[in-house]
């Protein structure tokens, strides 16, 4: 059976087609100011790779999962990223941080089930759009921005609000504290962020993994792993982890 799965975040949309649990397809955009006609341009790209959801079960989830007319079904995001994580790194026990652009969830899998999950607050450090927003700041793009972080040592971010945070890093500037200082307090930040609150669900004999858009970004894996006391897996297929987990729950769903 073919399965696919259409993930529509806040910064960027996904799809996945899977055939017996095996990956076939991968496609990402970022989803812009109309998720409906994101979901629309993944129909095109799915129908020229010659996976037409008319003809193939489809799950639709993430922010955007009520505007993608071709899905026979929507599943929340934790139920898709928990499947998908489980596929991707072939363990029923997890713990699974995903960084996504307006909230970071940690979601504790066991034996193959969500037992519990947790999702930080849209303002709070931690997202994808924080670090956005601190690496502009800086004149930089979040990679680069993660990337020159290696370089440096900790100046300091206290802040757990995005505008507060983001007058700190203003007044680092002001001071002249080196770029890659400030890059790699605000990568701690959001490694201390991330692994407060994945304190709160994590067990020490769990494995973690980490998914969504930062998944190859390798400082911020490191930075997370030390913060959480324990290393984090990753791998790069992992920013699919929502669309994969979509198209494996559709393989289930009766034939169109």
């Amino acid at each position: 059976m073919t399965g696919i799965g259409i993930d529509i975040g806040s910064s960027c949309a996904k799809a996945a087609v899977t055939e017996n649990g095996a990956v076939l397809f991968l496609e990402q955009m970022p989803t812009g100011w109309s998720s409906k006609d994101t979901a629309e341009a993944l129909r095109q790209k799915l129908c020229a790779a010659g996976f037409d959801p008319a003809q193939h079960p489809c799950i639709a989830t993430g922010y955007g999962r009520v505007v993608v007319p071709y899905a026979q079904k929507t599943v929340t995001e934790i139920t898709c990223h928990a499947k998908g994580a489980q596929a991707l790194f072939g363990r029923e026990d997890l713990d699974i941080v995903d960084i996504g652009g307006q909230d970071t969830k940690v979601i504790c899998l066991r034996g193959g089930s969500v037992k519990d999950f947790l999702m930080n607050d849209k303002c709070s450090a931690g997202t994808g759009r924080f670090l956005e927003v601190m690496a502009n700041t800086l004149g930089m793009d979040p990679a680069s921005m993660i990337a020159l972080a290696a370089k440096g040592e900790d100046a300091g971010i206290s802040s757990m609000c995005t505008v507060f945070a983001e007058s700190e890093v203003i007044s680092l500037i002001g001071k002249g504290e080196a770029k890659e200082n400030i890059a790699c307090a605000v990568v701690a930040s959001i490694a201390r962020k991330i692994a407060s609150q994945a304190s709160r669900l994590r067990e020490a004999s769990v494995p973690a993994v980490l998914t969504g858009g930062l998944c190859e970004a390798s400082y911020l894996q490191k930075a997370l792993g030390e913060a959480m006391g324990a290393p984090i897996a990753s791998c790069p297929q992992a920013r699919y982890a929502g669309a994969i987990g979509a198209a494996l729950l559709a393989e289930k769903l009766p034939k169109v």
